[in-house]
């Protein structure tokens, strides 16, 4: 059987494919049924035909192929076939081929012949006539053949070869048979791979199409032909743009385009066809709706690009936001596109009230807080009850993401901060300089433009982050973890209420589109910065997905406590306590105790562990420890775990600098105490510690920022460029320059050391000139 089938492989050539009869209609029920609603259903895609358009397969010259190219998409068909799905190609390239073959034959036959005759001297006058494009495609198709079954040997995949022309479609026997050899070829793990046979394919007629029967006039429609026909999950048209644009790419106002749905063809302007090729995106366009129509999801994706050619198939079938997406179900609320610009335009209205206006707005969220706590407590006990019965969420996770009373209550006490002190955020002046007479130069406080904020479990950090975007006049995407959606759903309910309060209600959204985080980090044209709340693994996702724009947050909450040999035996047991057992859960709980050599086998020593078991705290001994006893806890798998539960390592240091490099080598730079009553003890460490948070006597726990004073904050910083530690209203400001002048003033440098600066000395919190008459 195996010997049959490598024979069948290797002798298929020139199979006749797809005729069909005119149909009445399209075809209904391709791939089974109803083509996929969304992206993340194309995971399902089980049969998939991908379409190499003419400048994806050629090269630039249009005299070859771009085998480099070529080779990276073979590869992802073969990855997806070998997953079990299957996979057809209709390619083009036949006629760039044939067109390098004839003119290397051709002007080696002037060669000689010139040679023979005229001598060497006129053989640069050579020239080569037009060549005709049958008879390229007659000389290329066999090349191109041969080299698509030698790349795809190389990954055991055997392919067979199939020509049609535009006739075979309407012959009803030719069609079933044509059907017949498709699925036994797929039956037998063997991609075909398709072609029009421009050998002997008439010139392309328009608007010959029989009603509902799309006429093959190029690979766009015999991509879509075929895939309706057998009845494929997914078709992906290759070509060398990103997608479907609004206008034609390159132009100003050009937008690619999500989501295309079927009626949105009058805003669509299309452009002219690409440099190779006889479809054009109209004619793509025209393919990817028949084929949905039929049944089959489509996608028109850039399959030329360097940077993701190596990975757009299997990112498109992993559901990914590549190219455009046709889609027949056109979604109740707005695309995150669409939220994000909303979010920008109301977000610049919200920066331009009076600070007294978004005070406002913030003192009445903190009302609504308190005003429909019932509310807000039973949407996050039905989100507590489906966490419960999934039985999916640690315990860690569980305490995240439920509210009581009282934490409301502090959350709403946090907002009347935050309201304080957005009376002198925006607009104030930083510095002011008169850089010549009458020319004076100002540097404000500005928001950032739009934040996306990203948390798991956390329902409290909505209405707490939202207060600090609408206090520095930031837009907001909100992107809550499903766990919390109930909780969510509300929360956003009330905080546009308070923002309806000066018609800024849109400037703050949450996305509830069933969005992947990898795609919203791409949005890096209408997204500033991104913050993201919840677990390591999720912020190192993001700090990986995110090309382009800045994230501010912590990967890690490493956080050490040093208990030194002159240290006070209450401090220590009540610190101690606090950093590991208040909230474990936090990223400023303790995960390491450092405890100074001379202390193992005092009684201080001995209260330290007493109080950790008390508390049920599992202790994981780092090898220094482990060597001192005989019979030691679990030794710890690494001392850069944060373990976010009741668990900690210990670990034994000789000194405070032999602390200090303990901390620089397996901390986070999140933040680290030292528990001592030595003052340069004290002072060195904190002098010597790079971490965002460095603590004398002091539990790790205040590093927060309400116990800091700054009402909320929307994360704790490890980075070293713009905010660090806990990031509250002023992290979500940055400056702008204005300059103020009189018409007469020229920017002489020759002058420049002459420079005046103005010296009266100006509040901190006074707003630039106007500003609080803006409006």
């Amino acid at each position: 059987m195996l010997l049959q089938r490598l024979s069948l492989c290797s002798r298929i050539r020139h199979v006749r494919r797809l005729s069909s009869r005119p149909l009445t209609q399209a075809p209904q029920g391709g791939g089974g049924g109803s083509p996929f609603a969304e992206r993340s259903e194309l995971r399902r895609a089980r049969r998939i035909v991908v379409k190499l358009g003419s400048a994806v397969v050629t090269r630039g010259d249009e005299c070859g192929l771009a085998l480099g190219r070529l080779a990276s998409i073979v590869e992802q068909v073969a990855v997806l076939q070998n997953q079990g799905r299957e996979m057809m190609i209709v390619t083009s390239g036949a006629v760039a081929f044939g067109k390098q073959r004839l003119r290397h034959e051709i002007l080696l036959s002037q060669s000689v012949r010139q040679a023979l005759h005229s001598g060497h001297s006129q053989l640069k006058d050579m020239s080569l006539p037009v060549l005709e494009a049958r008879a390229c495609a007659a000389a290329g198709q066999s090349g191109l053949m041969a080299l698509y079954e030698a790349m795809f040997t190389q990954y055991s995949t055997c392919t067979a070869q199939v020509l049609v022309t535009n006739l075979d479609f309407y012959d009803d026997q030719k069609r079933q048979n044509l059907n017949s050899t498709l699925q036994e070829l797929l039956r037998m793990n063997i991609v075909p791979i398709v072609n029009t046979n421009d050998a002997v394919v008439p010139p392309p007629e328009p608007n010959i199409d029989l009603q509902g029967v799309i006429s093959i006039k190029d690979n766009d429609s015999l991509a879509a032909r075929l895939a309706v026909e057998m009845k494929a999950d997914l078709l992906v048209a290759l070509s060398d743009v990103e997608g479907l644009y609004n206008s034609p790419p390159g132009t100003d106002d050009a937008k690619l385009i999500d989501i295309f749905y079927p009626g949105d063809q009058q805003s669509i302007t299309y452009g002219t066809k690409s440099r190779v090729g006889i479809g054009g995106m109209e004619a793509k366009v025209k393919a990817a709706l028949w084929a949905l129509q039929g049944g089959t999801s489509v996608v028109i994706a850039n399959g030329t690009h360097p940077k993701v050619t190596g990975h757009v198939l299997t990112d498109i079938v992993d559901g990914k936001k590549v190219g455009t997406f046709f889609s027949e179900i056109k979604p109740a609320g707005p695309s995150v596109e669409q939220q994000t610009e909303m979010a920008r335009n109301s977000g610049r209205t919200l920066a331009s009230l009076h600070p007294d206006q978004r005070s406002e707005i913030i003192c009445h969220l903190a009302e609504l807080l308190t005003e429909r706590k019932e509310e807000i407590l039973v949407a996050n006990k039905m989100d507590m009850d489906l966490a419960a019965s999934a039985g999916r969420l640690p315990q860690a996770m569980l305490n995240r993401l439920s509210l009581s009373p009282s934490k409301l209550t502090s959350v709403a006490t946090g907002l009347q901060q935050i309201a304080v002190a957005a009376q002198d955020s925006v607009g104030r002046v930083l510095r002011r300089t008169r850089v010549a007479h009458n020319l004076e130069l100002e540097q404000i406080t500005v928001p950032i433009g739009v934040l996306l904020v990203i948390f798991e479990a956390r329902p409290d950090c909505l209405p707490q982050v939202s207060a600090l975007a609408i206090a520095s006049g930031n837009a907001l995407l909100l992107k809550g973890g499903k766990e919390a959606a109930n909780t969510n759903r509300v929360l956003h309910q009330l905080v546009q209420e308070a923002l309806s309060l000066h018609r800024v209600k849109e400037a703050v959204q949450l996305v509830s589109t069933r969005e992947e985080v990898e795609d919203l980090c791409r949005l890096d044209k209408v997204i500033d910065l991104i913050i993201p709340r919840g677990s390591s693994q999720l912020v190192r996702d993001i700090q990986r997905a995110a090309k382009g724009i800045p994230v501010l947050g912590h990967s890690e909450g490493i956080c050490h406590v040093y208990v030194d040999a002159e240290a006070s035996v209450d401090k220590v047991i009540n610190i101690v306590r606090d950093s590991k057992c208040d909230y474990p859960a936090a990223c400023n709980s303790m995960e390491t105790l450092l405890i100074h050599r001379d202390l193992l086998r005092t009684p201080l020593f001995d209260q330290i562990i007493d109080m950790l078991r008390n508390e049920r705290v599992r202790i994981h001994a780092g090898p220094r420890f482990a060597s001192y006893l005989t019979f030691s806890p679990s030794e710890a798998k690494s001392l850069r775990t944060e373990y976010s539960d009741l668990e900690c390592c210990l670990e034994v240091v000789d000194s405070m600098q032999d602390a200090v490099d303990h901390i620089h080598k397996y901390g986070s730079s999140h933040t680290d105490v030292i528990i001592t009553e030595n003052e340069n003890t004290a002072e060195q460490f904190l002098h010597k510690l790079d971490s965002a948070c460095v603590f004398w006597n002091a539990s790790s726990r205040f590093a927060d920022g309400y116990r800091f004073g700054l009402g909320a904050e929307v994360g704790i910083s490890t980075a070293r460029i713009h905010a660090r530690g806990p990031v509250g209203l002023e992290g979500l400001l940055t400056s702008k320059w204005v300059l103020r002048g009189d018409g007469h003033a020229v920017a002489d440098f020759s002058e420049h050391g002459t420079m005046k600066y103005l010296h009266e000395s100006l509040p901190a919190a006074q707003p630039a000139a106007g500003h609080r008459d803006s409006n």
